[in-house]
């Protein structure tokens, strides 16, 4: 049996997971943009830029929840 494809890494879902990995990628991006902020300024300016996320529109204050707990958890 030949193995699946992996699928589209750009597809969104309305879940915590989905939003994380958004995130994280977000995070890096603005981390090797904008290294001088302090972690609350990169978080509202990743925030803003993943604003359109299923999980961000349904859930706003759990997916700032999720945000805060990847940061100390990931260490960011």
């Amino acid at each position: 049996m030949p193995p699946l494809p992996e699928p589209p890494s750009d597809r969104l879902f309305n879940n915590a997971d989905s939003f994380a990995q958004a995130f994280d990628e977000a995070w890096s991006r603005h981390r090797q943009r904008h290294g001088d902020l302090d972690a609350e300024a990169r978080t509202e300016l990743v925030l803003n830029e993943v604003s359109d996320h299923p999980f961000v529109l349904n859930q706003p204050e759990t997916a700032r929840q999720v945000a805060a707990f990847r940061i100390r958890l990931l260490g960011l």
